[in-house]
């Protein structure tokens, strides 16, 4: 079982970088043309009302892209900080903040589920608690995208946050598409699609994957 982080930790090291994060990633600078065209793909796939909720929405930069596709968004997020700063940056886009473990939504509320590098600061029980929380607020025939960074084991970045002048402790999961697949599937969702590519660029050293599962 890998080491298990709080959410105190998580919602601490992303609100004290809240509006540095903001102000460096406004819309898609960090993806990849591939990457994008799961997002339409995903998008393409909704039925109904196409609601979707952006699961740790951070800035709030995907809430703009995704009504772009016809989609009515709603983010949260568990950072305080990045909260103020969508309701700043995208004040059209209602957005709250809370516990991707522990959904404020009745059950089926949604027809789309979109993590775009949210459960990477989850442990193995905190992840199954999540994507268990996906699939309740999943309407049947919804459909759930999970974005991550492909490896295994845990990664320490609290010496990339001490460069930068903060004293605070965070950890990075990695998981293979197939490990995260096994969890879609565990909490019954079916594996639609499936995306890994290589590191791009001086930023990247780790694959970066991409699944989309229907409930």
């Amino acid at each position: 079982m890998h080491e298990v982080q709080s959410d105190e930790q998580v919602r601490s090291a992303y609100d004290a970088r809240a509006d540095e994060y903001a102000d460096a990633f406004r819309c898609t600078e960090p993806e990849q043309p591939v990457e994008l065209a799961m997002v339409n793909h995903f998008a393409g796939s909704l039925r109904g009302q196409r609601k979707v909720l952006d699961a740790g929405c951070g800035a709030g930069r995907f809430l703009p892209i995704l009504a772009d596709l016809r989609c009515e968004v709603e983010g949260l997020d568990l950072s305080p900080g990045m909260i103020r700063n969508a309701r700043a940056d995208h004040p059209s886009f209602a957005t709250q903040v809370g516990a991707l473990t522990d959904l404020p939504f009745e059950d089926a509320s949604f027809d789309g589920y979109f993590s775009w590098y949210s459960t990477i600061h989850s442990g193995d029980q905190d992840l199954q608690e999540l994507l268990r929380e996906a699939h309740r607020v999943l309407r049947p025939g919804g459909s759930i995208l999970v974005a991550f960074q492909s490896g295994d084991g845990v990664q320490d970045l609290s010496e990339s946050y001490r460069r930068r002048g903060y004293d605070l402790s965070l950890l990075r999961y990695l998981r293979s598409p197939e490990r995260m697949a096994h969890e879609l599937t565990s909490a019954g969702f079916t594996l639609a699609a499936r995306l890994e590519r290589g590191p791009v660029g001086d930023r990247e050293t780790e694959n970066q994957a991409v699944l989309i599962a229907t409930r």
